[in-house]
């Protein structure tokens, strides 16, 4: 699937919830359902600056796409960067760079996160397209 239809099934996801009550439930279910980083990658290098929990990112090339791996000390977050991670994992770095992020104002996260968990997810974004830059470089 392309970036753009995963994102295209994740706002059709949460338009099914009514109220934002359950979209936080989808989220934190999401992030329980995320694949752990490796134990080896939880170091301070792959620490997302910018959040207000800890938020490691760990990015590997695997043929020509980029995998993400991801975990977070908070439950929210770790919902937040598991759409992320869903969002951008397997896809080329230059797909990366060139995907837009219209989907988290479609599903309406960032207006319904504190304005430091709004930083994080910008600062999340902001760091998987820094990864995509730097092995897009590379190739």
């Amino acid at each position: 699937m392309t970036i753009q239809e995963i994102q295209n099934e994740i706002v059709d996801e949460f338009s099914m919830f009514d109220d934002w009550m359950q979209r936080y439930e989808y989220i934190i279910d999401l992030g329980k359902g995320l694949p752990l980083i490796d134990e080896q990658y939880k170091t301070d290098d792959n620490i997302i600056k910018g959040c207000q929990s800890k938020v490691w990112l760990h990015a590997e090339p695997q043929d020509d796409k980029i995998v993400f791996t991801a975990d977070s000390d908070a439950i929210l977050t770790k919902g937040i960067i598991a759409i992320l991670i869903r969002a951008f994992s397997n896809q080329k770095a230059k797909d990366i760079l060139e995907a837009n992020t219209d989907f988290i104002d479609e599903i309406g996260l960032k207006e319904h996160l504190s304005a430091t968990r709004a930083n994080g997810l910008v600062s999340m974004i902001k760091q998987i397209k820094m990864y995509a830059l730097g092995y897009n470089t590379k190739n």
